[in-house]
């Protein structure tokens, strides 16, 4: 018989630059030398023989296939039969194997008119369960199904361990105009290794990992997992329960801020990383002790250059493999959670890396980032910005943020370098950005993007918080977007941050003529909903630890102006966050390749700021003069924050509804001050809860032998006053217990 197919499509099919292969391949109706009947193609490696196996009930009929090529081409004319019916494929191999499968040709497409209307408007919010790769049972029959978006190639394979990485054999079909790619393959399961090979227009071969991969193999190698990700039982759903009623946003919020790599290694099998599943009960432990109330974790999205801490993002969809499978990550997320503690996860939707494997020129054009560099490269960390004008994209992010949310459980997302995104021209000189529609220098589109995921994660996900890194005066960030803000829950407080910091490094005796540095955060404080923050970004890059940055003097003066910053922060309005190490005092910086100094809690210097840590996150939870009222401006009074020849600041912290007040006196100067006096609120006893310079915490124990008394005598503008003897480098806070 000769070959129906011409020779023409058959080079074409060849030599890999047929878009169409189901017209093709599979089981088609035609009409061969005027006889209607069915023309079966398939393309196959290592076989010798091939036939056709009618599955219809009853039927024991077989159709052997001609070779047409020595690839591997074989075609056969059933003039038996006009309309299509079930079948299988059934080879011999060279060396005399008999199998016998499914074609993959012989499916409709897994994707639906609905699904790519949905996509292609950027409004399919869970295209995370429609492209990628999926275990599927499609007609009865198991495989996988595998989808891809690339409207400009001109061919896509699916290609992977299961046939020899050789992408003339899985060509995927293009659906329609919506640039998205498909293939059921049958008989795959999961652990199958695969990528999508594309062909350009300009003829070029892009060998790619899956941008909606779940699991991804070690480095060297970059390939995608198949992985099914709706088997794991979950058992949080107490802590679910309660969170999707939680609204509140004035609650006690601590955060344990924690690189997974390098929180504790185990040093003697070969100084690697714990697991997922090895971390969660030791790290469940540490932060219950230590009173944090979240974990937020940098970011744990497969990226292939650990030295990028994780915001470098190739794989968005995938926990990276380091630390185990993504079951593994299910499983650390749900300990914690059994144990009453909440996940936040770093989350970078403003740029991605360049590597050739991923996603940058994707389809050999610039389909995720801007064409022009001046809108697609971003100048700092050497990577390409989202293109959010396009509505693939912006889906493609919104689903990731989504994702996270429901197939991990996570309970917020901190949203990396948002000021990036905001504008145009950030990090950029002039000449080397381009305006927005109306002149300015405001991302729109990115703005716009912002608003939608920060919406639907609430809508979707209620309970959970959306944070911002963000440091530029953008008015708005945590306003409701009705208001015409970006609609996070809360923002990094990095203007406090950078002040009080500057205050602390300077030697105490300088400090008197710089006591704004303490204060002028006070003028904006409610314009937010601030998270003070000691981040891991303060902690690297010759910027020095925590305990190093605190001005003059030997590690244990160090040790006191740092207990003294801490109780400052813990007592001042907003939530909290710490990096990990820095509640200890590490005196290195933080090293990603490294275990924290663990051995330095034998060191009361040390030692004794973990435990005011400890204490302050009890009674930061414990108190609502504190957690209750962060985001009300009724709740703070100043007591006295002028005194800088004493370097000495106060203010009060109250619970209208409740009557609770506390008294926070900051003396930052090395020397102590007896018989101060103090104004107050209220007369009668106030008990001290916190003393930096308590033995306890490694202190010389000077104070007021565990309160004061507030007379009638009118002070700082206030009813009542008390004379109080003001510890060298402390914070003091007093709780009003009577009259």
């Amino acid at each position: 018989m000769a070959s129906i197919i011409s020779k023409s499509e058959l080079r074409s099919f060849l030599a890999a630059r047929n878009a169409c292969p189901h017209e093709l391949l599979g089981m088609h109706e035609c009409t061969y030398r005027g006889k209607k009947g069915l023309v079966v193609r398939a393309f196959i490696q290592n076989a010798e023989a091939c036939e056709v196996i009618n599955l219809e009930a009853g039927s024991t009929e077989s159709f052997p296939m001609k070779r047409l090529t020595p690839e591997g081409v074989y075609e056969v004319f059933i003039g038996a039969h006009s309309r299509p019916f079930a079948y299988r494929l059934r080879i011999e191999t060279y060396s005399r194997e008999i199998r016998q499968f499914f074609d993959p040709y012989s499916f409709q497409p897994t994707l639906g008119d609905q699904d790519l209307y949905l996509f292609n408007e950027g409004n399919e919010h869970r295209v995370y369960t429609k492209l990628g790769a999926h275990l599927r049972t499609v007609d009865g029959v198991p495989g996988v199904s595998f989808a891809v978006w690339a409207p400009n190639a001109k061919r896509v394979s699916v290609v992977g361990n299961f046939n020899h990485w050789d992408g003339r054999y899985h060509p995927m079909r293009a659906l329609e105009s919506s640039g998205v790619w498909e293939l059921f393959i049958p008989g795959l399961d999961q652990g199958q290794l695969y990528k999508f090979e594309l062909l350009a227009k300009d003829d070029t071969v892009h060998l790619k990992t899956d941008p909606y991969g779940s699991f991804f193999e070690p480095p060297p190698n970059n390939a995608s997992v198949v992985y099914d990700n709706d088997h794991y039982s979950w058992g949080d759903t107490e802590w679910m329960t309660r969170r999707a009623g939680t609204r509140e946003l004035d609650r006690a919020i601590s955060i344990y801020e924690i690189h997974f790599a390098s929180w504790r290694r185990v040093i003697e099998d070969n100084d690697r990383p714990l697991g997922y599943r090895e971390m969660a009960p030791i790290l469940a432990d540490y932060v219950i002790e230590m009173g944090f109330t979240h974990v937020e974790l940098m970011p744990v999205a497969e990226h292939p250059f650990t030295g990028s801490w994780g915001y470098q993002v190739t794989g968005f969809f995938a926990p990276t493999h380091r630390f185990g499978e993504p079951d593994d990550f299910k499983f650390f997320v749900d300990h914690l959670h059994q144990r009453g503690i909440g996940v936040i996860l770093d989350w970078v939707p403003a740029h991605f890396p360049r590597d050739q494997f991923a996603l940058a020129e994707f389809d050999g054009t610039h389909l995720y980032e801007h064409e022009d560099p001046r809108q697609g490269a971003h100048q700092d960390w050497g990577t390409l910005i989202f293109n959010y004008t396009r509505n693939e994209v912006r889906g493609f992010l919104i689903a990731n943020a989504l994702f996270w949310l429901e197939r991990y459980h996570i309970d917020g997302l901190r949203v990396d370098a948002v000021a990036s995104m905001l504008y145009l021209d950030y990090s950029r000189k002039e000449g080397e950005w381009v305006p927005n529609q109306y002149g300015g220098r405001e991302n729109i589109e990115a703005i716009e993007f912002l608003r939608q995921v920060n919406d639907l994660v609430h809508r979707y996900y209620p309970g959970t918080l959306m944070i911002a890194e963000e440091s530029t005066s953008f008015g708005g960030v945590s306003r409701p977007i009705d208001d015409g803000g970006l609609g996070f829950d809360f923002k990094w407080n990095m203007g406090w941050m950078h002040d009080t910091l500057r205050y602390f490094a300077k030697d105490p005796l300088y400090r008197k003529w710089h006591q704004n540095d303490l204060t002028f955060g006070m003028l904006y404080q409610y314009a937010e909903n601030f998270i003070s923050v000691f981040s891991h970004d303060e902690v690297t890059h010759g910027k020095a630890s925590m305990l190093f940055k605190m001005g003059a003097g030997d590690i244990t003066e160090k040790s006191r102006n740092l207990r003294a910053l801490y109780t400052y922060m813990w007592a001042y309005p907003g939530k909290k966050l710490l990096f990990m190490g820095s509640e200890f005092g590490q005196s290195s910086e933080w090293n990603h390749d490294v275990s924290l100094d663990w051995h330095l809690l034998e060191y009361m210097d040390h030692e004794g700021i973990r435990r005011l840590v400890k204490d302050l996150n009890h009674l930061y939870r414990t108190e609502t003069a504190l957690h209750a009222n962060d985001l009300n401006p009724e709740s703070f009074r100043w007591i006295n924050c002028a005194d800088t020849d004493s370097s000495l600041i106060s203010f009060l912290r109250s619970d209208p509804l409740t009557s609770d007040c506390l008294a926070v006196i900051g003396h930052y100067t090395p020397v102590t001050r007896s018989g101060y006096r103090i104004g107050l609120s209220r007369g009668g006893l106030w008990k001290e809860v916190i003393n930096t310079d308590s033995e306890y915490y490694g202190g010389s124990n000077e104070g007021n032998a565990g309160g004061i008394q507030a007379d009638d005598i009118p002070h700082d503008g206030l009813p009542y006053s008390a004379l109080i003897t003001l510890p060298p480098l402390s914070t003091n806070i007093f709780k009003w217990i009577r009259e």
